[in-house]
């Protein structure tokens, strides 16, 4: 879920991070594919987007389509002024997940700058369709060296499958800036958390991801007030692990918002004139 930034001083700031995957066991650091703990398989979940406040901007929809190991995951949101945000991921779970391409489509007033980006997993070939600051339109492709854990589209099923003793990961992606650049996101599994479904307590494991920038460029983003805010993502764990909530920018420079599941609303019955 990553767009442009909204001002120019942030894309002088920003560079390309050392990428993969890191789970981090007590003392030691480790670099390696996430495994699969939990086959994913065909799904279609309702969803909504809220701002903090709880006023709702848009409905989505998390289609997903599994053939043997290939697996289609595609999470749409309709905004109420007519933004859409589109973004599919293809992966393998053939041993452990592997990210085969990707598709981010973000237009409308939802979104300072409309975007399409695509990515092949195989070739490592980046393209980005973007509009700058002047409303020009600019096409940016880059031949990335992808590590065999590049994560885009796939944080929220990596974070059901990674194992409990775990407390710390780190996720490469590619964001683009427009420029595609493969960027560090630092996760930290930070405690529980208490909801109700029906009445019933539960409690979801509350996750903290943070966007590392380092050296000099790092001091820069935190001096301008550019670095980004931390994302929240809270997983029900078990044997049927699942998402529940996500609090974050949807794209990077945007607004804090909010990712929860929905629950589908029946019109009520008509009464009409009859007394049956």
């Amino acid at each position: 879920m990553i767009c442009p930034r909204v001002d120019r001083i942030w894309r002088t700031a920003i560079v390309a991070l050392v990428a993969g995957v890191t789970l981090l066991q007590p003392g030691t650091t480790s670099a390696a594919q996430v495994a699969v703990r939990h086959t994913e398989g065909v799904l279609h979940g309702f969803l909504v987007l809220r701002t903090l406040a709880g006023e709702p901007l848009a409905d989505g929809d998390l289609i997903q389509i599994a053939r043997g190991n290939r697996v289609t995951s595609q999470l749409v949101f309709h905004f109420k002024d007519g933004s859409v945000h589109d973004e599919t991921a293809v992966f393998s779970q053939r041993g452990k997940f592997r990210l085969l391409s990707y598709h981010l489509i973000q237009k409308g007033h939802a979104f300072q700058h409309p975007i399409e980006v695509s990515l092949d997993g195989s070739t490592g070939k980046v393209t980005v369709h973007s509009t700058d600051d002047d409303g020009k339109e600019k096409v940016e492709t880059e031949q990335l060296d992808l590590p065999p854990d590049v994560a885009n589209g796939l944080v929220l099923i990596l974070l059901k499958n990674i194992p409990s003793q775990a407390t710390q990961m780190t996720l490469s992606m590619v964001a683009a800036t427009p420029k595609p650049r493969l960027v560090k996101l630092a996760i930290t599994r930070q405690g529980e958390d208490v909801f109700s479904v029906g009445g019933t307590s539960r409690k979801a494991t509350r996750y903290g991801v943070k966007v590392e920038i380092g050296g000099l460029t790092g001091l820069i983003a935190q001096l301008l007030g550019k670095q980004p805010p931390d994302t929240h993502i809270w997983i029900l764990d078990g044997d049927a692990p699942a998402f529940v909530k996500l609090e974050g920018p949807l794209c990077l420079g945007g607004p804090i918002w909010r990712i929860e599941l929905e629950s589908p609303v029946w019109p009520l019955p008509s009464t009409g004139n009859s007394k049956d």
